[in-house]
């Protein structure tokens, strides 16, 4: 299993998760679902006590990954196979994006 704290300008909301089967979870934080200002990190994961489930990388993380000649550099410096998403994503998504998201590995799991 391998997993990652989700944050939102620099505060945990969430941990997204994948499971050795290759499925996804992503789980809102306690303290964010309790913050009433604190917002959903995309309209297509909208706050809730439920674990969202996927057998996919869900969308919303999907659109924060390199794309065609970017992606290449970034797998082939990290030694990463092209459809490894998660691994993709713990490459690039801790400083290389656009949004108030950022994603941070969590080591040793």
């Amino acid at each position: 299993m391998r997993k990652a704290k989700v944050l939102f300008r620099g505060e945990e909301a969430g941990m997204l998760s994948q499971h050795d089967d290759g499925k996804f979870e992503f789980q809102y934080a306690g303290d964010w679902l309790e913050d009433a200002g604190k917002p959903g990190i995309s309209l297509t994961l909208p706050k809730t006590t439920e674990v969202y489930r996927s057998a996919y990388l869900f969308p919303f993380f999907c659109n924060m990954l390199p794309e065609g000649s970017n992606k290449q550099v970034v797998c082939r410096l990290n030694r990463l196979d092209s459809d490894d998403y998660f691994g993709l994503l713990m490459a690039t998504a801790i400083n290389d994006t656009i949004g108030a998201v950022t994603i941070v590995k969590i080591e040793n799991l």
